[in-house]
């Protein structure tokens, strides 16, 4: 069952952690799902509360900053199930794991598999609202790192298969003279390269935007 949205209203004001504010909160248990939204509602934090897996993945929404609860053990599609569906999916969503059965190996998959806290029942507010605080700045984070990447892949949409090789050749330090020989073309067709490849991405220089691929994760396998 849905219960979203909760009864506690969203108070009005700025988020402690910025832009990523909303929790989903995922667990059988109606009541602790209450509770919990309670609990972050109380320090202005959106919550989207669900007792079903599959009611949550058709609600979650992979292009909002957002951090999600996740019980492990619920009929149907556990907790694991539901982690592995999201980093399928590419998803960067930070999850907190929370059990009442609770052990060393559980919370070691957990982590392994990216979980970034593993909370036994009952936990600490006070706890769960420090790890789902640096849950949801790590949101932010991570989103801001995926968006970052995809407008520098988007630059790079443009460019012909020539430019593209080009272009890895440039990254991995190869001269021009070399680039030229390595692909049966004049220098002067490599120098043409080099400025369309500048042109194409807004780039004043390749420098710049081999910089930029740097700094989202992207090397020449991602050109």
């Amino acid at each position: 069952m849905n219960v979203t949205p909760l009864s506690p209203p969203h108070r009005s004001g700025t988020s402690p952690v910025g832009a990523a504010d909303l929790v989903y909160v995922l667990d059988d248990d109606h009541e602790l799902c209450l509770s919990l939204a309670w609990l972050l509602e109380s320090v202005h934090i959106r919550t989207q509360c669900f007792t079903d897996a599959g009611a949550f993945l058709a609600a979650f929404d992979p292009d909002r900053p957002a951090c999600l609860v996740l019980d492990v053990r619920m009929p149907g599609t556990g907790g694991f199930r539901v982690q592995e569906l999201l980093n399928a999916e590419d998803a960067v969503l930070p999850v907190v794991f929370v059990s009442a059965h609770g052990d060393i190996p559980m919370s070691v998959r957990a982590l392994r598999q990216g979980a970034v806290d593993f909370l036994e029942k009952p936990y600490d507010p006070q706890r769960m609202l420090d790890v789902v605080q640096a849950g949801l700045r790590t949101a932010g984070e991570r989103y801001a790192r995926r968006a970052a990447r995809r407008a520098v892949e988007d630059r790079l949409v443009a460019l012909s298969s020539r430019e593209r090789e080009t272009l890895r050749q440039v990254i991995g330090g190869v001269p021009s003279r070399t680039i030229a020989k390595r692909l049966g073309i004049s220098l002067k067709t490599v120098d043409a390269h080099r400025a369309r490849i500048r042109e194409k991405t807004g780039a004043d220089t390749l420098g710049a935007l081999i910089g930029d691929m740097m700094r989202c994760g992207l090397d020449q396998s991602r050109v």
